[in-house]
């Protein structure tokens, strides 16, 4: 597959740079930015699955880390649900300059307390144009998930019994179009076979509906 960008990347928020990996295949005329849950990173296996299905695809996918090493060993951190909002709207605001991704339209990509971060950003800017959420946390979310007007694809195990009762929760709170789906047999991991590969599959049929070009890619640079 060839790209027109493909590198580690260093995003600067405020006063941290925050560590990603920015992948662009060449004919990609969206990106799907993730955000990743408490105790997991850029590097999680079952991110890069899911980022590597969305690439073969077509998608571009940007893998960072919301919070710093430093940052990260606060536990507490971890769960500061506005701080990860602040970072998440920063680096798809740097996203959306950079020349190889101009005119991409966004998505995101929410795992576990990652997934309420993704809606909070998704309810504050209107270029996110669809949001898929595995195994999320929704329900942190609660008090803007009326103001969410991108397409949300809620996805839960259905043995993950108490986050399936959050995610019921918040769906009903959500005016935009949405779907809450179930993968059968799933725990909160999806490490159960072909699991995630449920989820992947799910998340690339939202991806291909909702996330459409704004105009043809490529064709507009950064000066």
């Amino acid at each position: 597959m060839d790209f027109r960008y493909h590198k580690e990347v260093s995003i600067p928020v405020e006063k941290v740079s925050l560590k990603g990996e920015l992948i662009i295949p060449e004919m990609a005329t969206a990106i799907v930015i993730f955000s990743h849950g408490s105790g997991s990173s850029r590097l999680s296996p079952r991110n890069t699955k899911v980022a590597k299905h969305l690439q073969q695809m077509g998608f571009g996918t940007l893998l960072l880390d919301l919070l710093t090493p430093l940052e990260d060993k606060l536990y507490s951190n971890r769960f500061d649900i506005e701080l990860l909002t602040l970072r998440l709207i920063g680096a798809t605001k740097w996203v959306s300059t950079l020349g190889e991704a101009l005119n991409c339209s966004i998505g995101y990509f929410g795992a576990s307390t990652g997934a309420a971060s993704a809606l909070k950003a998704a309810a504050d800017l209107p270029q996110v144009n669809a949001v898929v959420s595995r195994g999320g946390r929704p329900d942190l979310a609660m008090d803007v998930l009326d103001k969410v007007k991108a397409p949300t694809l809620l996805i839960v195990g259905s043995l993950d019994y108490d986050v399936l009762e959050l995610n019921e929760k918040a769906y009903r709170q959500l005016n935009c179009e949405k779907k809450l789906e179930l993968v059968p047999g799933a725990s909160h991991l999806f490490e159960e076979y072909g699991a995630l590969d449920k989820v992947t599959a799910m998340a690339g049929s939202w991806f291909s509906k909702y996330l459409q070009p704004q105009h043809s890619p490529g064709l507009v640079k950064s000066t």
